[in-house]
């Protein structure tokens, strides 16, 4: 049996045997990671190709320097996404992520500040923020389980 988060794994006896059988798959943890950070690439290299439009977007959230804020950004999502898609130093990945999500969050999903439409659609997007905060948490977990599983 192998560890798990910390947890001891056993076989799958919760779910239908074809949804085991789907998990063992030495493709699905690769393809889960790609999806996990695919929105973050995609706008790291975005950024990249258009900086100017990317500072533009820094200095209309409100972060100045504008240009010192994108690339941050443009780093973060790029470099951190390939650590978790190849699965090496992906702590430090899902951190950076993590924590420009955090600034994301409190910057452009400022919904304690808004009304009506315009508060419900802004708490929303700050909750499903909240929710890949948790994915990376739990991505950094299984990278440290399966690597103490190997040791």
């Amino acid at each position: 049996m192998r560890v798990l988060g910390g947890l001891e794994r056993r076989p799958a006896v919760d779910c239908p045997s074809w949804v085991a059988t789907l998990l063992r798959q030495p493709w699905v943890m690769p393809l889960v990671r790609i999806c996990l950070v695919s929105a973050y690439l995609i706008g790291g290299v975005t950024k990249l190709l258009h900086f100017d439009a990317a500072v533009a977007e820094q200095v209309h959230v409100g972060l100045h320097p504008g240009w010192l804020w994108a690339a941050m950004a443009i780093l973060v999502e790029i470099v951190g996404s390939l650590c978790i898609i190849f699965n090496r130093f992906t702590w430090l990945g899902a951190g950076g992520l993590a924590a420009l999500t955090v600034v994301a969050m409190l910057v452009a999903n400022n919904f304690w500040s808004l009304e009506g439409a315009a508060r419900f659609m802004a708490l929303n997007s700050f909750f499903e923020h909240l929710g890949l905060i948790a994915a990376f948490v739990m991505v950094t977990c299984l990278a440290s389980s399966e690597r103490r599983s190997r040791v």
